[in-house]
């Protein structure tokens, strides 16, 4: 794929600004985001590439992590459960994978009573550890993507009707609100990208290991920030490998789930098979900690992984822009005003 000299350059230019920061932590969440900001069509909305818009989309990607920054427990609580989903939870409360329920507080019920029902399951934790409650549950991540998407697909439309009937100021406003839910978005797509946010295994193995593979609770610290800095990853190099987004297909389900919703967890489910390679690669001392060399097998592991992040944000904001039609309450709330002269 071959990307606008202009654009890349401007997309190097900022990621070389934020060196000093760290991987999945932000450096590679900023990457998921202007990977998929390169992988939009030429007739994407041209402000959003624009390289104060562009530049905010990446600034925006660390976002949700800087919401864990604080100490109250309410957005602790709220926020934290959003980044992550310990697929392997599922099952054992009994619930499948293909009909989860694409609403957030009904599938919050069915897995409750599924723990509740399948004690033997869960493990006890420390409840001294768990002062925001998150470890009742396993995580939200499929819903927090899905339900971005219909944000970003609610600014597209307002922003398409105050085109048509709005003042410069509204218009300056909605593509305001664009921006800032796509950056922020783009944090969680990217969180599914790293397989370790798809697993109870994510700090170490846990339970039975008959593999032998490591419990050491720094593996995902040292994905998430060590190794990209590590190795040099960037943008220049990971921009070839991007494939042009397409929309995702959003025909209409026979058993009433969300489209979206599924397209999602498949994503997620394809993620969390690379745990055990990934974990393979630790046992193999080739994941590049300590002082290990960095590999070519652990660097195509991340890369590759990085640019399925950004190849599927690029199609969920590409299918939000062109599914969204007119908002059609806020088009007659402006037609009359025009009528009324104000």
């Amino acid at each position: 794929m071959k990307f606008p000299r202009i654009f890349v350059a401007a997309l190097a230019a900022l990621i070389g600004s934020s060196a000093a920061l760290r991987a999945w932590d932000y450096e590679g969440h900023r990457l998921v985001n202007e990977l998929a900001l390169a992988s939009l069509p030429a007739d994407y909305p041209q402000f959003v590439h624009e390289p104060a818009a562009a530049e905010r989309v990446a600034f925006l990607a660390g976002e949700p992590d800087r919401w864990r920054n604080v100490a109250d427990l309410p957005i602790k609580h709220y926020n934290g459960i959003d980044h992550y989903i310990d697929l392997e939870q599922v099952p054992a409360a009994g619930l499948d994978y293909a009909t989860l329920p694409s609403l957030r507080y009904e599938f919050a019920t069915r897995f409750a009573a599924g723990r509740a029902a399948h004690p033997a399951a869960f493990p006890a934790f420390d409840e001294t550890k768990n002062a925001d409650h998150s470890r009742e549950w396993c995580g939200f991540l499929p819903w927090a993507i899905t339900e971005y998407f219909g944000k970003l697909k609610s600014a597209f439309s307002y922003l398409k009707t105050f085109q048509e009937l709005g003042t410069p100021a509204e218009i300056a406003n909605a593509q305001a609100d664009v921006i800032y839910v796509m950056g922020v978005m783009g944090h969680y797509v990217g969180d599914g990208s790293q397989p370790l946010h798809t697993t109870i295994h994510h700090n170490g193995w846990v339970g039975e290991n008959p593999q032998h593979y490591t419990t050491w609770p720094g593996i995902h610290a040292w994905v998430d920030g060590g190794f990209i800095a590590k190795a040099g990853v960037n943008f220049a190099e990971l921009a070839p490998r991007v494939t042009p987004a397409q929309p995702v297909a959003l025909a209409a389900r026979a058993d009433g789930r969300d489209p979206m919703f599924a397209t999602v967890m498949n994503y997620l489910l394809a993620q969390n098979t690379f745990v055990e390679p990934l974990y393979q690669l630790e046992k193999a001392g080739k994941l590049g900690h300590g002082e290990q060399p960095v590999t070519p097998e652990a660097r195509d592991f991340i890369d590759t992984q990085l640019v399925k992040g950004g190849e599927m944000l690029g199609a969920i904001w590409l299918t939000a822009w062109r599914d969204a039609g007119p908002d059609v309450y806020l088009r007659a709330q402006l037609i009359k005003r025009q009528a009324a002269g104000k």
